[in-house]
């Protein structure tokens, strides 16, 4: 598929045409990345803890943010070679 550029301010830019929006679910914001063939476009990678506060924080409010494993001593590291 072959598309023009067009002026937009001191700018260039391409319309992307709404089959290949929804066909990509593209929204908002979307990756451009620069390859040796060109530019490809993609959806943003979620970034990777995201949420994780949220969850932390609904499970200090459930009560349910207690030590998974009992705390366990030190005993018999004497002999371990570091």
């Amino acid at each position: 598929m072959k598309i023009s550029l067009r002026k937009m301010g001191n700018s260039q830019g391409v319309i992307i045409p709404k089959a290949l929006i929804a066909q990509f679910g593209f929204e908002g914001e979307i990756e451009m990345k620069v390859t040796p063939d060109g530019i490809m476009l993609a959806k943003p990678k979620e970034q990777a803890r995201a949420g994780w506060s949220a969850a932390s924080q609904a499970l200090v409010a459930a009560g349910d943010d207690g030590l998974v494993w009992p705390e366990f001593g030190n005993e018999g590291d004497e002999g371990l070679a570091w």
